[in-house]
This record gives structure tokens, sequence and C-alpha cells, in this order.
């Protein structure tokens, strides 16, 4: 028995002994964003009143997540991230289905010569790379600066995906597919999705595909995008969006809340949308962004139930200060103008200004 309880002993001494270099081979980091804004709008109803009210960042929404790593030895790592999105101004989770995470819930491994392969709830890497890259407002919040994405906004994330991202030189590819988990039927439901990007002195470029299924229907996807970098402080962008509907989401999606009840949605909405923008870190702490944004859509569902055409456009400057690396302030000022189908994803008149200040914290 002694000789039992020496040899535990020593080897639970030589344990916590080597659980430094255990640990230190691993790390998990907790992250997020609080940003909020105020924000005052014209035509905000049917009645064209004007609204102020507390509400989402213009880039950014609130969010806390947990990313870790693990060194497997050889380059190889074992990654994770669990990212939740949340309002701020409520304290509520910014979603209707209860979803702790929303943004990501994922698990892969990573290696420094391969690539990362991950499965779970994941970004697409259309999402990844608009909203990283090359939209000049990181695919914005507001309505009035992020409207072009509605059609593609319910498939920005995948449940059940599986997901490749591999860097090679200035070559960036990334893959995704989506399980439907409908038996019988392999591509109900499911999604794939592309994207190849490239770097070469200032210039940056990227072209993607992306398709969902939804019970059988099909909205697909594609985008040229591009980043001209004049110096490392003046930036500019610019690219092209196609998408086809058949699923009749993208007439919805592409609502305001408040806008009018529409008839019927159509069947295969098509649109083109370019946009082109810059940013320019004016000083230290001075960042100013302009981006405008322009849509035809065809075969779109109108107000009177039938299926048309419509234009859209919107300008948008947004002014940010940075208070310290973590801290900024911000000030907005948009206008967005529809006509044709566009009338009916407004609330009241076809035209809206907007006017907002923030403050965002990054920890």
């Amino acid at each position: 028995m002694k000789k039992t309880h020496l040899m535990t002993c020593t080897g639970a001494a030589a344990l916590i002994l080597f659980a430094p270099n255990v640990f230190a081979q691993s790390s998990v980091t907790l992250y997020g964003i609080v940003d909020t804004s105020v924000r005052y709008l014209t035509n905000a109803d049917s009645a064209n009143n004007n609204q102020i009210s507390m509400g989402e960042g213009v880039e950014t929404p609130s969010r806390w997540g947990l990313k870790g790593s693990e060194d497997l030895g050889g380059g190889l790592s074992a990654i994770f991230k669990l990212e939740n999105q949340f309002q701020l101004w409520s304290g509520k989770l910014d979603n209707t289905n209860n979803t702790l995470f929303q943004r990501n819930a994922y698990v892969g491994l990573s290696s420094n010569q391969y690539g990362a392969v991950t499965v779970g709830r994941q970004q697409t890497p259309f999402f990844d790379m608009m909203g990283n890259i090359y939209d000049p407002m990181t695919v914005g919040d507001y309505w009035q600066d992020n409207w072009v994405y509605n059609p593609v906004g319910p498939f920005l994330f995948t449940n059940s995906s599986v997901k490749y991202n591999g860097h090679f030189g200035g070559l960036n590819v990334e893959g995704m597919y989506g399980f439907g988990g409908v038996p019988g039927s392999t591509g109900e439901n499911s999604m794939y999705g592309l994207t190849a990007s490239y770097a070469v002195g200032p210039l940056s470029a990227d072209v993607g595909f992306q398709q969902n299924d939804v019970s059988g229907k099909k909205f697909n996807i594609v985008n040229v995008s591009a980043v001209y970098a004049f110096t490392s402080d003046v930036k500019f962008l610019a690219g092209w969006l196609h998408s086809q509907d058949n699923t009749g989401l993208a007439d919805l999606d592409m609502q305001q809340a408040g806008a009018p009840v529409l008839p019927r949605v159509s069947p295969n909405r098509i649109d083109d949308s370019f946009y082109v923008g810059s940013t320019w870190q004016v000083t230290s702490p001075l960042a100013l962004t302009l981006a405008g944004y322009y849509d035809h859509a065809r075969n779109a569902a109108t107000l009177d139930g039938a299926l048309g055409v419509g234009i859209n456009y919107s300008a948008t400057v947004l002014a940010e200060y940075s208070l310290s690396k973590r801290t900024e302030v911000y000030g907005t000022v948009d206008f967005t103008r529809g006509t044709g189908a566009f009338l009916a994803d407004y609330p009241g008149r076809n035209n809206q200004t907007g006017v907002a200040v923030g403050l965002r914290n990054i920890f």
C-alpha cells in the first residue's frame, strides 16, 4: 500500500510539472463587440413620419464569442469558434428562433501548409469575402446601406456545413457545402459556395458563386469584386452582384419593416447590383468611407400583384474616430430611393434619409 501511494504521488507530481507545457500549447479567447447607435430616419412608416430610435450599429452588430486552438504538432492545430449576436439596446438575442450562437458554431483542423477544414454552422465564403475585404460598408446593418444584400441575407450563414479555407501565396480559395438533411434527397435544402481571390501588389480581386436550395427551389448569386490600394491610407472598391431567385424569398427579404404586404412573390426574380466605394484613413484616429449602391431588378413582385422591373440606389458617408485602439465614435449619413418594383420595399414614400451617431467598443 505504501508503494502504491508513493507511485501515485510521484505520478501526480510529474503530471503537475508537465501541465504547464500542455496548457502552453492551447489557447481559448473571449472576444466581442458592443455597438449601438441613435438614428434619425425620414419616411419611417406608412404615414411618412420621421423616427428617432436606438438600434444596431452601422457596420458591426454586437456580439461575443469564444475561439480556441490546440497545437497538435507538425503545423496542425485543432480549432473552434462559438459566436453569438445580440441587441445591445435591449439585451435580447438578435434573432427570432432563439439561436444562441447564430453567427458561428464550428470545430475543425487547421494546417499551416494545407489550409483549414471546419464543420458546423458557419459564415459562407461569400460573406467572408464581402464582409471582410470587398464591400466598403463591410455588409452594413442599416437597410439603407445593406439592401443590396437582403436577397442573400438568409443565406449568409449555413447550418450543418463543411468548409475549406486555403491560402497559397497571393491566392485564397474557400469552398463550403451545407447538408440538406432531407431523407431521399441529398440536394434539397443543401447549399454550396466557392470563392477565389488573388492579391498582387495594390490590387486584390475576387470571384464567387453560391447556390442555396429551399424545398427544391434555387437561389443563386454570382459576384465579381475588386479593391485597389492607391496608398496604405486610400482604397477604392467596386463590384457586381448577380442573383436569381426561384424561391420567392427575395421579394420578401428585400422589404423593410412596415412595408406593404405583397399580393404575390416572383418565381424568378433577377437582380443586377453594382457598387463603388472608397475608404480613406485621413489621420491616425479619423477614417472616412464613401459607398454607393445601384440595383436593377427584373421579374420582381410589384404592389399591384404583377411582375415588373425596378431600380433602387443609395449613397452613404461614414466617419469613424478612434478614441483608443478598442473604442471609437462614428457618424453616418445615408440616402436611398426606389422606383418600380422597389416601391414595395418602402413603408411610405419611395425615399429615405438617415443620420446616426454611435459608439463601438471591441474587446
